[in-house]
């Protein structure tokens, strides 16, 4: 019997745009939609040519990263699944260094940002490992005992 993998889909915001997301539950990974991160980076119409036009530059530059991008299910505007190129953080990361955009750094900053404040995933994964301990009528971690 196949296990089905928990995937948790969220919108993020950076700077007033929005980036799609999803939660991978089984790796416990954040894929965002790479469409999404070139339209704030390059704040471009066509972010498509723009990735396409990348992607065939990183060929011929004779790096891996393109092929390292999957296609994930994810929600277009219209409300219905498409496939679409999404990447984890790390990839992501190192695709935002082949983006020269005056947005590049901040962007990175809130994706690393994001990545420490969510790296349990969905808010029920970010504290079961932590044991509390009752002291009086309070409830700390066992850690800071």
């Amino acid at each position: 019997m196949k296990k089905e993998i928990k995937k948790d889909s969220k919108l993020a915001i950076f700077e007033g745009r929005k980036i799609r997301r999803l939660w991978d539950g089984k790796k416990e990974l954040w894929y965002f939609a790479v469409m999404d991160v070139i339209q704030v980076l390059t704040q471009t119409d066509r972010p498509r040519k723009y990735w396409n036009d990348l992607k065939t530059k990183l060929k011929q530059e004779g790096s891996e990263l393109s092929e390292k991008i999957g296609q994930l299910k994810m929600q277009a505007p219209d409300g219905k699944y498409y496939f679409t190129d999404a990447a984890d953080t790390e990839i992501m990361l190192r695709l935002i260094q082949s983006i020269p955009s005056p947005n590049a750094e901040p962007f990175k900053l809130w994706l690393a940002r994001g990545r420490r404040r969510r790296a349990g995933g969905p808010q029920e994964n970010r504290n079961r490992n932590r044991k509390k301990v009752v002291t009086g009528s309070h409830y700390l971690p066992k850690k800071l005992i």
